[in-house]
């Protein structure tokens, strides 16, 4: 049969480990076969970025800039271990961190709901969306390691040659540790614009939560802009809406979504986002279950899996093992990426075939055939559990 045609290239960044496997079966089996794919393609393998001094993370966001709609494989964020396996020259910091530093921008984190794979969290109902901020915070931090005694001061000096501004971090006594982090008014206005715009497309009350009892100025200002922009913009259409903004602290609204039915947005700085796009979809049933998409005030998307690069079932692939590996997530970045080119090319075929993609991988788990992370807490009786490759080949099929 004729292929879809496509018109402008995506950015492809590939990725590392078992989700470089599973990247590369998804875009021969399910993708190649029915559509003419146009990527500009960047190797974001450790070794990769280790060969050029990271320049190629660079390279990729900037192609995304160019280009507007990417798609990410997951990737490794090495540590002293991966320094050591790797024979890395440094610590390359998070891609992820460095691409949405160059995008800006907020990140959107939502469960794949699937019938039979029910949510840990019973009063749960509907999905629960993360806004996650992806600027700064500990993603662009500076750190410390302190050797003895000392003192660690925030020094502030003014472009235009007034008076420097000094606070003392801490006096140590002895060896420790510190770290500075920061943010940008216009970076955490445009979080602010975009979960608001959010909130307003998908008919959705929109939640934020930070800490600023505890940290009064840097978190506070998170609460402040948000306050200062949805007053000024956005309450008068929220309220033709039908729908919420709601602020309160960090602790408080874990208690609250937990106790909820759903059906929401939880804004979350960048850490917090993070760690509770996780919870969230664990909670929901699987890590692998879980959609993401970066969206930059400057029409720029960038699709990705939520997950890491699944380690462990990486070294049993090597020792020659089977292997069971969820690619929903994957399957996902590349649908909401296709669609995204689709519908700012005004290519429908591209779009639906998207759409397709997802609804056939839906409808494979939802007749019992699985990886067995979902076959293990499945309410299905008598689940098939498959291996890797044999759940893509069963969407296959489907499509």
């Amino acid at each position: 049969m004729a292929k879809i045609r496509m018109t402008t290239p995506l950015v492809e960044m590939d990725g590392d480990e078992m989700t470089r496997i599973i990247w590369k079966m998804i875009k021969e089996e399910l993708i190649e076969p029915f559509v003419d794919l146009k990527t500009e393609y960047f190797d974001l393998g450790l070794k990769e970025r280790e060969r050029t001094g990271d320049q190629v993370t660079i390279d990729s966001a900037e192609a995304t800039k160019r280009l507007g709609v990417a798609v990410k494989c997951a990737t490794i964020t090495p540590n002293a271990a991966r320094m050591e396996e790797y024979n890395l020259s440094q610590m390359w910091k998070s891609p992820n961190g460095t691409i949405r530093a160059i995008l800006d921008g907020t990140v959107f984190r939502a469960p794949i709901v699937v019938k039979g794979i029910e949510p840990y969290v019973r009063t749960w109902k509907k999905p629960i969306t993360i806004a996650r901020h992806a600027y700064g915070d500990v993603y662009k931090n500076m750190e410390l390691r302190i050797p003895g005694a000392g003192k660690v001061e925030l020094v502030y000096t003014p472009a235009d040659g007034g008076d420097e501004v000094r606070a003392t971090v801490h006096e140590y006594a002895g060896a420790g540790i510190a770290q500075g982090i920061h943010n940008l008014d216009d970076s955490i206005a445009s979080f602010a614009r975009a979960s608001f715009n959010y909130a307003l497309d998908t008919h959705q009350d929109l939640w934020f939560a930070t800490k600023d009892t505890i940290s009064k100025t840097y978190d506070h200002r998170f609460k402040d802009i948000f306050a200062e922009i949805f007053a000024a913009e956005y309450k008068e259409r929220f309220d033709e809406a039908g729908i919420e903004y709601f602020y309160t602290l960090i602790d408080d609204a874990v208690a609250r979504v937990i106790r909820s039915e759903g059906g929401f947005i939880w804004a979350c700085k960048n850490y917090d986002g993070d760690v509770m796009s996780d919870m969230v979809s664990t909670a929901f049933g699987s890590l692998a279950m879980m959609t993401s998409v970066l969206v930059s005030p400057k029409g720029y998307y960038e699709y990705e899996a939520a997950h890491g690069t699944v380690q462990r079932h990486y070294y049993k692939h090597l020792a020659g093992e089977e292997t069971s590996t969820n690619s929903v997530a994957t399957i996902f970045a590349w649908t909401g990426a296709l669609s995204k080119r689709g519908e700012l090319d005004q290519l429908p075929e591209l779009v639906d075939f998207a759409h397709r993609l997802e609804q056939a991988t839906i409808n494979t788990i939802e007749s019992g055939i699985m990886t067995g992370d979902l076959a293990a807490i499945t309410s299905m009786e008598n689940p098939s559990r498959v291996n890797t490759h044999d759940f893509i080949r069963a969407i296959a099929e489907r499509m």
